[in-house]
């Protein structure tokens, strides 16, 4: 499911997609078996075993239990027919993609990936995969995103008293909550750690949230103690209003005052934070929206480039640029792996709702020049800058349409799945049994 993220993107991240799916994805060899017939394709088994092996290794990089093997392969299969559902519909119902766009989107596979046409063609060649099977699998990922897209938008229904429910809900919460300037120390947990070194990591958080409460100033405290950007202006995230910080701060500090420090620990998926209230003012107005500029680093994870590298990839990135030993925009040139690469992952101005909401929640808790830990979102894993920001007026028009806009993304995963049910319950699906 492709949700927006900025208007140049989408193009390469599909063609990205289907780079990787196109050099992974088997055609059916002699010697191998039909796991399933779907419409007039099939779902080789070889298919079912690469995509098992892909759904162990992602669980075991999340440090989950591990399923069983047949459950497992079930899954697998069952995401395997559920694609194969979308791409057999998209090609009765979908638009033609002419030869000339083709031809377009395979260059900018190749440019994507630093290759020549010449080298894309021996790299597919290397991996098994015939060239004009690559384009028509490229073909077949292009229409699908586009029958996706039009299909469960046109399923999506927002109602003017939906909108205007929205909007009291927004003004109250304005209202409310004004605009707070927070400091934070945070003693970060890498996902799946141990948990000998959550506790190690709690205990340093706890050591300095007792120095705070003992009355030693929290600037310097932030300073020796925190990890992250903003660690050298004592914390401070700046002021900003409380909508555009994530909920779990809010709600940790909402009945604290000016000058005060939570008497307790949170814990978010980043890790510990102490927090303190440097400021607070008046409600903002929900006339007004805050706009951000920002950019970021791209890595899209792949069989050749696993989620957990192309983390330990960005952080390396961040501490060069930290150092001073690297700028922002030339490693976004030469590594990012999207269509804002060429302007050194320069994203423009965008407001609320312009992203997609990981990616947004992680912006937003940035202040201005500061640079966020690898961020993963549904287009791979980022690295993100705030450049500036500044709020501007919205008109009554505008202000409806930046509600509709955000009750449709909310509504997106429900159109979503309910298509997918759809289509599946129309299809011709046959399971066949098959050997490991």
């Amino acid at each position: 499911m492709i949700h927006r993220l900025a208007p140049s993107i989408l193009a390469v991240t599909l063609a990205l997609a289907a780079f990787n799916a196109a050099a992974q994805t088997p055609t059916l060899q002699p010697g191998d078996y039909i796991a399933a017939v779907v419409n007039q394709d099939v779902v080789a088994a070889s298919e079912v075993v690469q995509r098992t092996e892909r759904l162990r290794q992602e669980a075991r990089q999340r440090g989950e239990a591990m399923p069983e093997t047949a459950g497992l392969r079930k899954q697998a299969l069952e995401a395997l027919i559920e694609e194969r559902v979308q791409i057999t519909h998209a090609r009765e119902n979908g638009s033609r993609v002419d030869e000339a766009e083709l031809d377009r989107v395979v260059a900018n596979v190749a440019a994507q990936n630093k290759l020549t046409m010449a080298q894309l063609r021996e790299r597919l060649k290397q991996d098994g995969t015939d060239y004009k099977s690559f384009r028509e699998n490229l073909r077949d990922q292009m229409m699908t995103e586009r029958v996706r897209e039009r299909e469960v938008q046109g399923r999506i229904k927002v109602t003017d008293t939906e909108i205007d429910a929205w909007l009291d809900k927004r003004r109250a919460a304005l209202e409310q909550s004004g605009q707070i300037n927070l400091a934070q120390v945070l003693v970060p947990v890498p996902d799946g750690a141990a948990e000998s070194l959550v506790a190690e990591r709690r205990a340093k958080a706890e050591a300095a949230l007792a120095r705070v409460l003992a009355g030693e100033d929290f600037a310097k405290v932030a300073r020796e103690v925190s990890e992250d950007g903003n660690k050298a202006r004592g914390g401070e995230i700046g002021l900003r209003p409380a909508d555009r910080l994530p909920d779990v701060f809010v709600n940790a500090v909402k009945n604290l005052k000016t000058g005060q420090v939570a008497p307790t620990l949170l814990r978010t998926g980043a890790g510990f934070h102490v927090l303190k209230v440097i400021e607070r003012q008046g409600s903002a107005s929900l006339n007004q929206t805050l706009q951000t500029h920002a950019r970021h680093i791209l890595l899209r994870p792949s069989a050749q480039l696993t989620a957990e590298v192309a983390t330990r990839r960005l952080a390396e990135y961040k501490r060069q640029i930290e150092a001073g030993q690297a700028k922002f925009e030339d490693i976004a040139k030469a590594n990012s792996e999207d269509g804002s690469a060429e302007a050194g992952g320069d994203l423009g101005w965008m407001g609320a709702g312009g992203f997609v909401p990981e990616f947004e929640e992680a912006m937003n808790a940035l202040p201005l020049n500061g640079i966020s830990g690898p961020v993963v979102s549904r287009f791979g894993v980022h690295l993100i800058q705030v450049l500036e920001r500044r709020s501007v007026d919205v008109d009554p028009k505008q202000l409806r349409e930046q509600a509709r806009g955000a009750l449709r993304e909310q509504k997106y995963d429900e159109a979503y799945k309910e298509w997918v049910t759809d289509l599946r319950a129309k299809a011709f699906v046959e399971v066949r049994e098959w050997l490991d």
